[in-house]
């Protein structure tokens, strides 16, 4: 292993949890849970792939948080009732065996729903449509429906479904969990000015608009004790290129917020993790997020593919590295750069033409 790469192995901790290293597995849409939202034996084994190849850190991908309107695609896991929670606990244990840590990254898919067996309209923070049109790779055709702008009962059924799958999710061995808001999907939704034209509490400026993630934080951490993070985005899975529109304001309102609010981590989320945030501007989103949450565990993501950019990404202020598509290629990368080896170029046709476990994926 190159000596310059070695801090990429140290032990860090989250809230008092220790990993073995700075190695995350970001969480990523894989479509491969039954029907009914339980994961599967082939989840298990994909995740354990990550585990063994030396991951300190595995992120699950978005589990849908109720049996309303968060669902977002077919074949999406969710944590809803106990069959579902339970059906976790082999995924959970194949991660541990080989000593990594996994969390739940528990969503809302919001007006960006695309396939929920519960409910056949979708709500979102404003009666406004979504831009875009449905990811083909996860089932989805057309248009996105004009969502009914949520209500205040509504509101508070979604809280209390991420607190109530956040408690199940530890029950079931989760280490800790992950709050999705970025990427464009409910909490999303609600701190972005287009998507959130409400006049309530739940609207306003971006430090106003920030309101309905804290409320979802205070929910969760109320009901368990392990890390509770929360994932931010500028872009959008149906606005790729979106940029906040007050710039390093928005910045110091949402990261401040977190901050403020008590987060045990910010896992940040761009294209490019180490370009600047803004047109014309200095400063990447990580540091930013290192900026305006000084003491704030920071997870990096976005085009991260070998030791060198990773050490970039946390000299910029960063103290974990999440792969998503260079994991995907090489599920043993970590184990890979510290032996000093090659590691693989990303295959699209993975994710391809549905964005499943592929049984190539589980050969190795």
């Amino acid at each position: 292993m190159n000596t310059d790469a070695k801090n990429l192995f140290t032990a860090t901790e989250i809230h008092g949890l220790t990993l073995r290293n700075r190695f995350a597995v970001a969480p990523m849409t894989r479509v491969s849970a039954a029907e009914d939202g339980t994961p599967t034996e082939t989840m298990a084994r994909y995740y354990e792939r990550f585990a063994r190849g030396g991951f300190g850190l595995l992120i699950t991908e978005g589990i849908y948080t109720d049996q309303t309107f968060a669902q977002g695609y077919i074949h999406q896991p969710g944590i809803t009732d106990e069959a579902q929670a339970q059906a976790w606990r082999p995924v959970v244990d194949a991660v541990h065996r080989h000593g990594a840590r996994i969390f739940a990254q528990l969503m809302h898919a919001g007006a960006i729903s695309q396939g929920n067996r519960f409910r056949d309209t979708s709500v979102g923070p404003s009666a406004v449509q979504p831009k875009g049109n449905q990811m083909e790779f996860y089932y989805g055709k057309g248009a996105y429906p004009m969502p009914a702008a949520i209500t205040e009962e509504q509101v508070a059924e979604a809280i209390e479904g991420f607190a109530s799958s956040a408690a199940r999710a530890v029950a079931a061995g989760f280490d800790g969990i992950e709050i999705h808001g970025a990427n464009g999907y409910l909490i999303d939704q609600f701190l972005t000015d287009y998507a959130n034209q409400r006049s309530d509490r739940w609207g306003g400026d971006t430090r106003q608009r920030t309101a309905f993630v804290r409320a979802v934080f205070e929910a969760v951490r109320a009901k368990v004790e392990v890390p509770v993070g929360v994932r931010i985005s500028q872009g959008k899975v149906n606005d790729f290129t979106h940029k906040w529109a007050g710039r390093e304001q928005d910045a110091e309102a949402i990261f401040g917020t977190l901050a403020e609010a008590g987060v045990s981590y910010i896992h940040v989320t761009e294209h490019k993790a180490w370009e600047p945030a803004f047109e014309g501007g200095q400063d990447s989103l990580v540091a930013l997020a290192r900026r305006y949450a000084p003491h704030v565990p920071l997870i990096a993501n976005g085009g991260v593919g070998d030791a060198a950019r990773a050490q970039e990404v946390l000299s910029a202020g960063a103290d974990f590295v999440a792969l998503g598509k260079a994991a995907l290629a090489n599920p043993d990368f970590p184990n890979r750069i510290q032996a000093a080896h090659d590691v693989a170029a990303f295959d699209p046709a993975i994710l391809g033409p549905i964005a499943n476990i592929k049984p190539i994926e589980l050969a190795a």
